[in-house]
């Protein structure tokens, strides 16, 4: 029997404080420099979702020892050693840990959720080839021949259909023999900001990286432990602050960062420009972000380049349908290489619901439409679940097909969202 979540529906504004866990892009990052650090590390505040266990399962099932001491990880490298990785859905273990397994002293075996296997990994695969590494394979499952090292040297690669396959040999680029320099050839480079996350994190890790224009170049360095302090995701914050948006409420979301590399920072600037109020208050140390939903309940529409913040696209999509005026989101043809095509699966779901959304060569056009309710399938993808959550507050009947799949970044995303609305 499908699995069907009530959407809780909002008839008043929402008007609510939430607290986002931490980011799941920077708890692996920090995960795999400290696997591959010289010393130990602590990690705080990592997010525990689905994505960041595989991720530890993953270095741990390698040799890595993991700590937990409250809200803090302690990290001790160790040799790492031949295993068997699941990667379930997780686009950061599948392209990040193959580098890492280079350095094991025997065969690591990858294998995923059946979604996953559909996802592309030749990029990753041969780059590690031309750096010297044996893999067998060129989708999930495929195997990783590490030796315990690799020469490394000079790579070219399209990654034009993720940035997780350039911040994964980064991030494992200071234990090449030969270091690394890696030169994206292919189009537009999606989601650089978090190409930009990775480079910080080296930093803070002691590792300099040579960046111009699309090549980066790591020197053979060793990996500094560190102390390190995850930010809270910024877009799994997003959806509630959507609520604010399409309910003509107010959310608040604390300990949001002055200065960040994440990607989900940008939402400040789209729900402004879709009529929002937005405010980052200041008090003493700490900093929340608040958000105003129009007071009429109208949100404009936005035409905008999504390529660096494609992750935000759902979110972005279901206040689009919620809007009084035509809106294009372009830059996103990687989508379709996410969890799921994610702009098949939201032109097919926000038409279902009665929308206007139309399906183009590197995005999405959503024309206004009255929406009415209806089952929302997820494609065991969280940030469809998401946005159809946020569409549930203001459409009456619609019904999340798999609402748990949000456990991939956000554990308890139902009940927080049911809690913001007061049921």
């Amino acid at each position: 029997m499908t699995d069907l979540w009530p959407a809780p529906y909002a008839p008043a504004p929402v008007s609510h404080t939430q607290t986002v866990p931490g980011s799941k892009s920077m708890t692996n990052r920090a995960l795999i420099l400290a696997a591959l650090a010289q010393g130990e590390s602590l990690i705080v505040g990592a997010l525990r979702s689905r994505d960041t266990e595989l991720m530890e399962s993953a270095l741990a099932a390698m040799g890595t020892h993991f700590a937990r001491e409250g809200e803090e990880i302690r990290v001790t490298p160790s040799e790492l050693q031949a295993a068997e990785v699941d990667c379930g859905l997780a686009g950061t273990v599948m392209r990040f840990v193959p580098p890492v397994a280079a350095f094991a002293q025997g065969p690591v075996l990858f294998d995923g959720d059946v979604q996953a296997k559909s996802r592309p990994m030749n990029t990753i695969l041969d780059a590690l080839r031309n750096l010297g590494v044996s893999v067998a394979g060129d989708t999930l499952p495929f195997t990783v021949h590490g030796t315990g090292s690799a020469p490394g040297g000079e790579v070219t690669i399209d990654a034009s259909g993720s940035s997780q396959f350039v911040s994964g040999l980064l991030l494992a680029a200071p234990r090449f023999e030969r270091g690394v320099k890696i030169t994206h050839s292919g189009g537009t480079l999606p989601s650089m900001p978090h190409i930009e996350m990775t480079v910080d994190m080296l930093a803070q890790a002691g590792v300099r990286v040579q960046a111009e224009g699309n090549t980066w170049k790591v020197e053979p360095q060793p990996i500094q432990s560190n102390r390190w302090v995850i930010e809270p995701d910024l877009s799994n914050a997003t959806p509630f602050l959507a609520a604010a948006a399409v309910t003509g409420g107010a959310v608040s979301v604390p300990h949001w960062p002055i200065s960040t590399t994440q990607p989900g920072d940008v939402i400040r600037d789209i729900l402004e420009r879709m009529g929002c109020e937005v405010e980052l208050v200041v008090t003493g140390p700490d900093h929340t972000l608040e958000v105003r939903g129009p007071q009429n309940g109208e949100l404009c529409g936005i035409r905008i380049d999504m390529s660096d913040i494609g992750e935000l696209t759902p979110t972005v999509a279901a206040l689009a349908a919620c809007a009084s005026t035509p809106s294009e989101l372009t830059g996103i043809a990687h989508l379709r290489g996410h969890e799921t095509n994610r702009l098949e699966a939201l032109t097919t779901e926000l038409n279902r619901l009665g929308g206007n959304c139309e399906e183009l060569p590197d995005g999405l056009r959503i024309t206004p439409a009255s929406l009415h309710g209806g089952t929302w399938y997820s494609y065991a993808d969280h940030r469809m679940a998401t946005a159809g959550a946020i569409l549930g507050l203001v459409v009456e009947g619609v019904e999340v097909e798999n609402i748990d799949t949000t456990s991939k970044t956000l554990p308890g995303f139902a009940q927080m969202w049911e809690t913001m609305v007061g049921r």
